[in-house]
C-alpha cells in the first residue's frame, strides 16, 4: 500500500493546551440543539403574527418593491432575476427555496389573495410544477403593495443582512391582516403550524368591530365565519368544532368538494363535482374514484373524466336507477373529496424586545388584536414622519415668503457678493434664515420669482400648514388614530374584498348506507400461491396455466361471490379473513397477503379456505344422528 509522501518543510502547527476548554458534552449539544431550532422557528418556518410572512416571503416582496421596483404597474421580469438578487442581498439559503416560495404566493389556488402575478407556468391544481426559473415572469399583485407601501415613511425598523452590507425590514407595515387572510403552513423543531386562509371582508370586519369594543371570541365568529379557501369547497364542521379551534388556537375540521347533478338528454346522469377540498390535488381525485369504479366498489358508478378548465369540473357518470346521495357518501368516505383541515396557529409574536419574537400559540380575538395594535403603531410612526416632512417644508416656504417680501434687497445682496457662501452668510445675517433656508432660496430658479409663483408658494405653503395642524391633532388623539385605522381598513376592504368562496354548512344530514350495498353479487376465483400471493379472477379454466411468479405453485383455487370470505391460515397458526370483494382483480401475479395483513417474519401461509355455502363439501350425516354436522368452524 503506498504511503502518503510528508510535505518537506510544512510547518507544524501546535495549539496550545491552554486554549482548549473542558465542556460538558450534554450542556454542548443543549446549547447547539436550542440555537439550530431557534434559527429554524424564527428565521426559516414561522410566520409573524404582524404581516403574516415568513422569513423568506418578506424577503422576495421586498426585494421585488425596494431593490427590483417590480410593483404591480410594471413590466413583469425574469424570475431568475429576482431569485438570484434575494438570494445574493438577503436569503442565503438555495435558490430552490426562495423559487418555491416566490411560486406559492402567485398560485390563485394555494393563497386565498395571491401577493405575486407571475406570468408563464406556475403550476396548477393537478399538481404539475412550475416552469423552471428561467421560463417564468413576476412582479407584485396590486395588494401586495399595500404591505410595502408605507415603508419609506420609517415605519417599521430596520436590521442588517447577513453579511452587513445592506439593510432589511424585521417586519413589514401591512395595512391588512395578512397572516388570517392567506394562512399559512411551515414545520419547524419542536413544534408547526397550519392557519388556514380567510375571506379578506370578514377579517377586516371583525378588525373594525375590535377596534369599537372588546369583543369575544364568540362574538368575533359573527363577522369570520370560518375559514375561506381558495379552492372553494363546503365546510362541515360544527360551531363548537369552530369556536374550539378559535378559542385554543388548535382543532380539526371537516371540508369536503361541492357537487350537482346533471340530466344529458341522450346519456346517463352525471355527477358534477364543482370542487375539490383545500391543497387536494385534482389528478389524486380523479384517479381515487377511477379506482373505485375499477375495483367495482360503486356499481351504480359507471364512468369518470376531468373536465376542467380554469374551474373545477370532474364528470362522473352513473346509472339511470343510482341515488346521487349514497355514490357520494361513499366516495367522501373512501377517496380525497374529503378531508380533515388541521388548525394551528401558532405564529411568532412581538416581544419587549423589538428585535426579538417569540413563537406561540394563539387564538383568533389574539391575532387581530396584535395586528390592531401593530397598525397603531405604524400609523403613529408614519404620522410622525408625514409631521416632520411637513415641517421641513413649512420652514423652507416660510424662507421664501421672507426673501420675496424683500425680493429686490435680496438679490442687490446676492449680486454684490463674492460667492453662493458668502451671499449665504449675508441673507442669514440680514433677513435672520437659517442654513436650511438659505440653500433652498440659492438653489431656487429664476423662473420662481415671477408673481404667479409666488402666490403659488404662499398657497402651499397655507396648505401645508393646515395639514401639519391635522396631522398634529391625531398625534395628540389615541382616539382619533383608531378612527383612521378603521377607516383606512374599510377603505381597503371595499377595494379589494371578493365573495366567499367555501361555503359552511350549519347541518349535515348524510345518508347512512352499509359497505356491503355497494358490492356487486357475482362469483369470482381466488388463486393463493404457496409464496403467499393472492389474486381475484373471474374464473380460472385450467389451474396448471394460472399465471404464477417464477418458482412459485398454486396453493389452492377458492370458489365464491364477491360478498363471501375466505380464509388463510399461516404456518403460526393464525387465521386471516378477508373478504373476495377486497382481493386486488388481475390476470397477474395478484398481491402479496403480507401487505393485506400484518403477518410475522418467517410466517407462510399454508392452507385457504373459502366460506360460500354454495361451494362447501357438507360431511354426510352421523350415524347416530340424523342431523348433519356443520361443515367447519373457525375461530378467528
Amino acid at each position: 500500500m503506498a504511503r502518503r509522501r510528508k510535505k518537506k518543510g510544512a510547518p507544524q502547527i501546535e495549539l496550545p493546551m491552554d486554549s482548549i476548554e473542558d465542556a460538558s458534552l450534554v450542556v454542548e449539544a443543549r446549547r447547539r440543539y436550542l440555537n439550530y431550532a431557534l434559527s429554524v422557528i424564527t428565521s426559516r418556518a414561522l410566520p409573524d403574527v404582524r404581516d403574516g410572512l415568513k422569513p423568506v416571503q418578506r424577503r422576495i416582496l421586498y426585494t421585488m418593491y425596494h431593490e427590483l421596483h417590480l410593483r404591480s404597474d410594471v413590466k413583469h421580469r425574469k424570475s431568475a432575476a429576482i431569485v438570484g438578487d434575494v438570494m445574493g442581498k438577503f436569503h442565503p439559503h438555495g435558490d430552490t427555496a426562495i423559487y418555491d416560495a416566490l411560486v406559492r404566493m402567485a398560485q390563485p389556488f394555494a393563497m386565498r389573495e395571491p401577493l405575486v402575478d407571475g406570468r408563464g407556468n406556475f403550476g396548477s391544481p393537478d399538481g404539475d410544477s412550475a416552469a423552471a426559473v428561467r421560463y417564468t415572469e413576476a412582479r407584485l399583485q396590486k395588494l401586495a403593495d399595500e404591505l410595502l407601501v408605507e415603508l419609506p415613511k420609517k415605519t417599521v425598523a430596520f436590521r442588517p443582512n447577513y453579511d452587513g452590507r445592506l439593510f432589511e425590514p424585521i417586519v413589514l407595515p401591512a395595512r391588512f391582516p395578512n397572516l388570517l387572510v392567506n394562512g399559512s403552513q411551515g414545520i419547524a423543531v419542536g413544534m408547526a403550524t397550519s392557519i388556514p386562509p380567510h375571506n379578506l371582508a370578514e377579517v377586516i370586519q371583525a378588525c373594525v368591530a375590535l377596534i369599537d369594543g372588546d369583543l369575544t371570541t364568540k362574538q368575533l365568529m359573527k363577522f369570520v365565519r370560518g375559514p375561506d379557501f381558495p379552492t372553494g369547497g363546503e365546510l362541515i364542521s360544527t360551531k363548537a368544532d369552530l369556536a374550539s379551534a378559535y378559542e385554543t388556537g388548535q382543532g380539526s375540521l371537516k371540508l369536503r368538494g361541492e357537487w350537482k347533478t346533471e340530466k344529458p338528454r341522450s346519456a346517463n346522469p352525471t355527477i358534477v363535482i364543482q370542487s375539490i377540498p383545500y391543497s387536494v390535488e385534482r389528478s389524486t381525485v380523479v384517479e381515487k374514484i377511477a379506482e373505485v369504479i375499477i375495483a367495482k366498489r360503486l356499481p351504480g358508478l359507471l364512468d369518470v373524466r376531468d373536465e376542467s378548465t380554469d374551474d373545477c369540473r370532474i364528470v362522473c357518470e352513473m346509472k339511470k336507477d343510482a341515488d346521487p346521495q349514497l355514490i357520494m357518501a361513499y366516495l367522501y368516505k373512501h377517496t380525497p373529496l374529503q378531508t380533515s383541515v388541521q388548525v394551528n396557529l401558532t405564529c411568532l409574536v412581538p416581544t419587549s424586545n423589538p428585535d426579538v419574537a417569540a413563537p406561540q400559540r394563539i387564538g383568533l380575538k389574539a391575532i387581530l388584536r396584535h395586528f390592531l395594535d401593530f397598525r397603531m403603531e405604524v400609523v403613529t410612526k408614519r404620522l410622525e414622519f408625514e409631521l416632520d416632512q411637513l415641517l421641513k417644508r413649512i420652514h423652507i416656504l416660510e424662507g421664501f415668503v421672507i426673501i420675496f417680501d424683500a425680493l429686490d434687497e435680496a438679490i442687490r445682496i446676492i449680486r454684490r457678493s463674492e460667492g453662493k457662501q458668502d451671499a449665504a452668510q449675508k441673507l442669514m445675517k440680514r433677513f435672520k434664515l437659517d442654513e436650511l433656508q438659505v440653500d433652498a432660496i440659492l438653489e431656487l430658479k429664476l423662473y420662481r420669482l415671477a408673481k404667479l409663483q409666488m402666490l403659488e408658494i404662499r398657497s402651499e405653503l397655507g396648505q401645508k400648514q393646515k395639514e401639519a395642524h391635522r396631522v398634529q391633532k391625531l398625534l395628540k388623539s389615541p382616539a382619533a388614530r383608531w378612527n383612521l385605522v378603521r377607516a383606512e381598513l374599510l377603505e381597503l376592504a371595499s377595494t379589494y374584498a371578493d365573495p366567499r368562496r367555501t361555503r359552511i354548512t350549519a347541518k349535515l344530514d348524510e345518508p347512512e348506507f352499509e359497505a356491503e350495498a355497494f358490492i356487486v353479487d357475482e362469483d369470482a376465483m381466488v388463486v393463493v400461491t404457496e409464496q403467499g400471493w393472492v389474486k381475484r379472477q373471474q374464473r380460472v379454466k385450467d389451474v396448471a396455466s394460472t399465471r404464477v411468479r417464477k418458482g412459485d405453485r398454486v396453493l389452492a383455487v377458492l370458489a365464491g361471490s364477491t360478498k363471501s370470505t375466505v380464509a388463510f391460515f399461516s404456518s403460526h397458526g393464525v387465521c386471516y379473513v378477508s373478504r373476495i370483494v377486497d382481493i386486488a382483480a388481475t390476470t397477474g401475479h395478484g398481491t402479496p397477503l403480507q401487505t393485506m395483513f400484518k403477518m410475522a417474519d418467517g410466517e407462510r401461509i399454508v392452507g385457504a379456505l373459502g366460506f360460500d355455502a354454495r361451494f362447501l363439501e357438507v360431511p354426510p350425516p352421523d350415524e347416530e344422528s340424523e342431523e348433519p354436522e356443520p361443515p367447519y368452524a373457525v375461530a378467528v
